[in-house]
């Protein structure tokens, strides 16, 4: 079930007030069938692959935490092969594959492996690191193993956050299915205020800019320089809108029940450096990473001193670039991130002495400066269809420029970007990357890093313009196409 969908609009309120009519003690029960209708709307069969892992885990949560020292390893590990077996099947088979066959043609080996016809279930890589990090919590010894079979079964499954993350730690969620939870206005509003805030992300924002982006990734070579840029840069802020987008109505809906999840994003384009741009983008994934992947292999690498940190950050993002997609493109986005973290790390004091001289400001607007168009052009082979469209964007950055800065050639861009709903769309769109620029920056003076800090202790009557700006621009600016969002396919 998407969260820009009909369906949605029904079953949010309907869940939400079952959840709180029922008893404290049947209420995971409610939340778990909802889970498993939410889920079923797309592929109905794919749950058991869910029911599979949720069970060896459970399993596994108990054996390691009873087992003794010399057999909870091996316990882990054989849970750790299950969950990534599943996902390396799914996900990663028909990659593999390809390239194995693609091998053998090169060495004139006479041999083939047969590609599967099967579609990726669809959060897979999400649900699978959630359920690894309990297991590993467990065995470090950080949380006791979950006896209550439907409340583990919930922890994967919670329909909010199921396909899509917030990645959770079994810390800050299992306890809470546990808790009662009482209706309570405040939750409800700031919930709703964040789902809100998502859906203007969503259906205003990222599906606009979609239209252009979509336009000019798939059928490159009509465009020239200034429209992949263009393309570059809308992509950056459409991934950024809709998968924030999408975290901020999974964090409200969790909400308005009473239930906190962590945050995933914190105004990543307002970043100095790629290292603090992956701790402001998609935290859930990026802590998961360090904490499960890059820490135990700088620890075992130490003797290596600051060459462990090296290898461990560019084998983490070739592994994050992997975890996004069975592809080329991915697994390069990933190594340029790898890449730009180890120079970060090498000439850090360099650069730090080197920002000392300059104005605050001037250094500020530089580092953001350098920081985003890093983004923007690793984003190319993130959203490039397969690697020859990126080679080919990339190769043709150069071209088109000296037409394009007249009133003809800006006229021609736009109107091959796309039709006239387009170039309105545009405009509202570009209208409404201003209001999100212009609302961060104000969320980044106060206290509170979110969408309530912008009414908290305002007049009433600034809280409801901004209220019915916000619906407002959703009912009859958004674009209404149901698409997925971005990061379902992951």
């Amino acid at each position: 079930m998407l969260f820009n969908s009909f369906d949605f609009l029904v079953f949010f309120p309907l869940v939400t007030l079952i959840y709180f009519l029922l008893p404290h003690k049947f209420r995971w029960f409610h939340l778990l069938v909802a889970s498993c209708i939410f889920y079923m709307f797309f592929i109905p069969v794919y749950i058991l692959i869910l029911l599979f892992t949720i069970i060896i885990d459970y399993i596994a949560g108990i054996v390691i935490e009873n087992a003794p020292d010399s057999k909870r390893k091996l316990f882990l590990v054989i849970s750790i092969v299950a969950n990534v077996g599943v996902l390396a099947f799914f996900k990663y088979f028909n990659f593999f594959a390809t390239n194995i066959n693609a091998l053998f043609h090169l060495t004139n080996v006479n041999a083939n492996i047969g590609l599967l016809k099967i579609i990726l279930p669809i959060g897979l890589s999400f649900h699978t690191f959630q359920a690894m990090s309990y297991t590993l919590e467990v065995y470090r010894g950080n949380q006791k193993a979950e006896r209550h079979f439907g409340i583990y079964a919930l922890y994967v499954m919670f329909y909010p956050q199921l396909v899509a993350g917030p990645i959770e730690r079994p810390q800050n969620v299992l306890h809470q299915f546990h808790e009662k939870h009482e209706f309570n206005w405040d939750n409800c509003r700031e919930g709703l205020k964040l789902m809100m805030w998502g859906f203007f992300k969503k259906i205003v924002i990222a599906e606009r800019l979609g239209i252009v982006v979509d336009n000019v990734y798939g059928h490159p070579t009509r465009y020239g320089g200034a429209s992949f840029v263009i393309a570059a840069i809308f992509f950056s802020f459409q991934i950024y809108t809709d998968f924030s987008g999408y975290s901020d109505i999974a964090i409200g809906s969790a909400k308005v029940m009473g239930f906190d999840l962590m945050q995933n994003f914190n105004r990543p384009y307002s970043s100095k450096s790629i290292s603090e741009f992956w701790r402001r983008w998609h935290i859930s994934l990026s802590t998961w990473f360090f904490d499960y992947l890059f820490n135990p292999l700088v620890a075992t690498l130490r003797r290596w001193r600051r060459w462990a940190i090296a290898f461990g950050l560019v084998f983490t993002f070739f592994i994050s670039g992997l975890w996004h997609g069975a592809s080329w493109n991915y697994i390069i986005w990933g190594l340029f991130y790898g890449v730009a973290l180890v120079y970060e790390f090498f000439t850090r004091p360099w650069r730090e002495r080197m920002f000392e001289k300059m104005p605050k400001n001037v250094a500020n607007f530089i580092s953001r400066t350098i920081t985003f168009s890093y983004v923007v052009f690793a984003s190319i082979f993130f959203r490039a269809n397969n690697l020859h469209d990126a080679r080919y964007i990339i190769s043709h950055l150069h071209t088109g420029w000296r037409s394009t800065f007249s009133l003809g050639g800006i006229k021609a861009m736009i109107t091959a970007l796309g039709d006239n709903d387009t170039i309105y769309g545009t405009f509202n769109v570009a209208l409404g990357l201003l209001l999100i620029l212009l609302l961060e920056y104000l969320q980044s003076k106060m206290e509170q890093n979110n969408v309530s800090a912008l009414t908290q202790g305002k007049p009433m009557v600034w809280r409801w313009s901004f209220y019915l700006v916000m619906i407002t621009s959703i009912l009859f600016l958004g674009a209404y196409s149901e698409r997925e969002f971005i990061y379902f396919q992951f």
